[in-house]
């Protein structure tokens, strides 16, 4: 188990200087820079001054060299979209919202949606079974901004019972927990995606454990269903599971542009958009090494997880 932790971390850290690599090289040959002029344009002398602030007149290599330097101390930079701020401080801020909501929606997305699959697969064929892969059809047809959009429609305009969005201060939650208002229809719409993905996995497993020859075996012993179910249906059918569901995770817990956007939280989600469309370097470096380094820790997680579920599975990739 060591060693194979201490070879993934390795191998994390090679896969997060290959992404900054291709990152760093990519976002410099695109044509255009942050401090290209717009219809006002700059004296020759003012630009060659604030790319030399930036450190944007040095040859690429060198460039990166300084910025991989800083960033192994952990300064990144100061955004060139908001220069008051450091990368690291404007990330802190804004991700521990989207990190709030993301959150949330995974133990939405993930409690109803690992109930309804479970019933649906234990009542195959009945309207309940029906019932659930319609939703699920719907749920990963139906973008989230649409859903968000109808949600205010109903309950924020029609019937008046919630906000429409907004945000009072960047520490709401923790003032008001977990129960505030202004937290429900974003995380609804943010999870009803991954609620119906969650939903049709579960089915999916459930329904080839139920089939299996174990599960004969017990029912012919005269056990409970009740008991099947929690002592060997749902341990087994957990670890197909695990391998599907575990990266959505990290979509979720690194914002939506759509739905922050349509309720007006000020989270993460923005800044990938904008800091693409500024050319804001520094952020887009940043941005890219966080949702890498959120990837690997999750695969690393979701393959510990998979070995402590299945005994017959050894984490150097044979099986016992």
């Amino acid at each position: 188990m060591a060693r194979y932790l201490l070879s993934r971390i390795l191998s994390l850290f090679f896969v997060l200087f290959a992404v900054s690599v291709i990152t760093f090289t990519l976002m410099h040959s695109v044509p255009g820079g942050p401090f290209d002029e717009g219809k006002q344009r700059l004296p020759e002398a003012a630009k060659a001054n604030i790319l030399r602030k930036y450190g944007l007149d040095q040859p690429i290599y060198i460039q990166y060299a300084k910025y991989m330097w800083n960033a192994l101390h952990l300064d990144f930079g100061i955004p060139y979209q908001v220069p008051t701020e450091t990368v690291m401080s404007l990330i802190r801020k804004t991700w521990f919202i989207t990190f709030q909501v993301g959150i949330m929606t995974v133990m939405l997305a993930f409690g109803v949606g690992i109930v309804v699959g479970t019933v649906a697969a234990y009542r195959r064929g009945s309207w309940i079974d029906t019932g659930v892969t319609f939703f699920a059809m719907l749920g990963t047809t139906l973008p989230n901004f649409v859903v968000a959009l109808w949600l205010i429609l109903v309950f924020a305009y029609g019937l008046k019972l919630l906000p429409s969005g907004g945000w009072n201060e960047p520490n709401d939650w923790l003032i008001q927990g977990v129960f505030s208002k202004d937290w429900i229809l974003p995380v609804l719409a943010y999870a009803l995606l991954p609620m119906a993905i969650v939903a049709r996995y579960t089915r999916a497993s459930m329904v080839d454990a139920l089939q299996s020859d174990y599960v004969r075996t017990a029912r012919a012993k005269g056990l409970r269903d009740r008991n099947i179910l929690s002592r060997h249906v749902l341990k087994n059918a957990a670890i197909p599971m695990v391998t599907a569901l575990g990266p959505i995770v990290p979509d979720l817990i690194t914002g939506s542009i759509f739905i922050e956007a349509v309720f007006r939280i000020p989270g993460l989600g923005k800044y990938f958009v904008t800091s693409t469309f500024n050319r804001d370097y520094p952020m887009i470096m940043a941005l890219m090494l966080l949702i890498a380094l959120i990837w690997g820790i999750t695969y690393i997680v979701t393959d510990v997880l998979y070995a402590v579920l299945d005994p017959r599975v050894r984490l150097g990739g044979t099986m016992q």
